[in-house]
């Protein structure tokens, strides 16, 4: 899969969407990033800490998942923002940002339709 396409896609899928970004188990962004003109509330280390956090929820969630099914996302809304992740294998996760108002649910949706 071409990351850095999927992360275009997704910032220009709706003008809400702060941010689209592919982390690796380490934490670190990989692939996309902040849309232009969107100013970062996060800095560099802290957004390293939250995608290690957001990664062990879904090493939790992998290993309930005989019993509740694979996970095909999480959404954590903020007071400032709202916080999507969807994995995408064992070593990648997507994330997105977007604004609080943001339609997180037709986000989603299309978002899973272009991973497929």
């Amino acid at each position: 899969m071409d990351y850095d396409n999927l992360c275009r896609s997704i910032l220009q899928m709706d003008p809400k969407v702060r941010f689209a970004g592919i982390c690796d188990i380490s934490g670190e962004i990989k692939h996309g990033g902040q849309k232009e003109g969107v100013k970062n509330i996060l800095t560099n280390e802290e957004t390293r800490k939250s995608n290690l956090q957001a990664l062990e929820g879904w090493g939790l969630r992998k290993s309930l998942s005989p019993k509740t099914g694979k996970g095909k996302y999480a959404m954590t809304e903020y007071e400032k923002i709202k916080r999507i992740t969807i994995p995408l294998d064992d070593e990648h996760l997507l994330l997105i940002t977007t604004e609080v108002e943001a339609d997180h649910a037709q986000i989603i949706s299309n978002v899973l339709k272009l991973l497929g």
